[in-house]
Parts: structure tokens; sequence; C-alpha cells
């Protein structure tokens, strides 16, 4: 864990004492799964065909609304959970991912009938890139001691030392850990290596976006059980069950998949492609 990777000390600028100035690795690879993100869609983009340009553009649009959604997600999980509003906290913390995706829905809706873009053909595009971005910005949670895992007795445990990251995301010291941001990253990575092979043989319009949605959701779902956090706020489903707010989105996610992909199939349904002559 590594959450700052370095700190100016304080200087004088034109008359003015700035600083000290500290460059958090979280944001740095926030920035980093930003920019590969967009490669990713342009890539994707112009391989199905469709304007990058205006698919790029999209996807920045996507960005924004996701990190406002999961900021917006996490101020309602602490309010349910009694917790005081914390600006600065919710302004270092990522966010609840789900409330991300489920902001950007209307957001990539109303570009998409803007701009006249095919929705789900364009949804394919995108799809990679979403996951992309996840995979590295998990990797920002892990150097910020976020989203950590629950005591572990693994081999692969991590325990955390940084009292900074103690103070300001509550990550417990000195605990082996079960690293699930890094569960999470690997299970992104896996599911764009599916992706990348779905999308050129795809049967329909929308295959890989709900595939996503569904490999995610499913991902989530498990890795939740291996979360340590507490912030994350919990339904009870029966006196003795208790899920996560992740694990419910997933469910509903999970579900609206089942109930899409046969009206997909009768829907948007790609033309085979033409034998050479």
């Amino acid at each position: 864990m590594h959450p700052k990777l370095f700190t100016l000390p304080a200087f004088d600028l034109l008359g003015k004492t700035l600083g000290p100035v500290t460059l958090h690795t979280y944001g740095v690879l926030l920035a980093a799964a930003f920019l590969a993100g967009l490669w990713m869609a342009g890539r994707q983009a112009r391989r199905a065909g469709l304007d990058a340009i205006r698919v790029s553009d999209l996807a920045v649009y996507v960005l924004i609304a996701g990190l406002v959604g999961a900021r917006i997600l996490l101020v309602v999980v602490d309010w349910r959970r009694g917790q005081p509003f914390d600006f600065w906290g919710i302004v270092q913390s990522g966010g609840v991912f789900y409330g991300g995706l489920i902001a950007a829905f209307p957001v990539a809706w109303w570009y998409v009938r803007r701009y006249k873009l095919p929705g789900w053909a364009t949804a394919d595009a995108l799809a990679p890139a979403v996951v992309l971005g996840q995979a590295i910005g998990r990797l920002g949670c892990f150097a910020a001691g976020c989203c950590h895992g629950r005591p572990a007795h693994v081999p692969w445990a991590i325990a955390f030392h940084d009292v900074y990251a103690a103070r300001t995301v509550g990550t417990p010291l000195d605990t082996p850990l079960h690293p699930t941001q890094l569960y999470e990253s690997l299970a992104c990575l896996a599911i764009l290596v599916i992706l990348t092979w779905i999308a050129p043989q795809k049967r329909f319009h929308g295959q890989v976006a709900v595939s996503y949605v569904f490999l995610y959701s499913v991902a989530r779902f498990v890795i939740e059980y291996f979360r340590g956090d507490t912030a994350r706020g919990f339904i009870p489903v029966t006196e003795s069950l208790s899920l996560s707010t992740s694990q419910v989105v997933a469910l509903v996610l999970v579900l609206a998949v089942a109930l899409a992909v046969p009206h997909l199939m009768k829907t948007q349904r790609v033309a085979p492609a033409t034998p050479a002559a």
C-alpha cells in the first residue's frame, strides 16, 4: 500500500506560500484508467466501424457521470448507516461503482440519441473500455487501502501499514487481509479478455455489453463476501442473511440481463458476413 507517490514541501510563488503538495497514487492510477479506457473505446469503435471520435467523447461523458454517481450512492449508503456527511472523505473515496454504472446509463442514452449513434453497437464498444478502466482503477484502491478485504489466513494475504491510509479511509493496519482490490482487478482483466474474444464474433448487438454486465455482476457478488470494509451498507434479506448493497444491485442486473438477452437476440441480430467471391 502506497497512498502517496510523493509530497512537495511548501514553496513561495509570486509572494504566496503554496503547499505542501501531495500527489496521490489513487489519483494517478485513476487518470491512467481514464486514458486507457479512452484508448480502448476508440479502438473498439474503429473495429466496429463506428465514429471513434463520437464514441470517445461519449466515454468522457460516461466517466464524469460515473464519478458523480459513485459518490452519490456512497452518500446514500452512509446516510442509511447513520454516518455523518464527510465532504473530503467523499472526494477522496472512489465511491460505490454501481452508483457510477447506474448514473452512466441515462447519460449514455441521451448522448446516443443526441448524435444518432447505434445504441447497442456503441455499448459493445464501450464495455471493454469500462472494464479495462476498472482493472486499473482497483489498483488505485489497493494503493490507497480502500475497499479492503476481511482478515485472512491465506498465503497471499496483505497487511497494510500506512497510518495516512488508516486515517483517511479506515484501513486496518498490521492485519493480514484478503486483497479484494486485486481480486477485482484480476477479475476485470479476465472479463476484458472474454469481451475482446466475443466482440468480433458476436451474434447480436449488445452481446458484449450484456456479457460485461453479467460477468462483472457475478464476480462482484462473489468478491463482496471477502470484503471487510463496513461502509458498503447491508440490506437484510432474512433474519440470518444480509446482502451488501452491491450484491443486491448485482442480482438486479443479472435479472435484467436475463430479460434483455432474448429481446436483443430477436431485434439486434448481426447479419452474417457475406463470403468473398
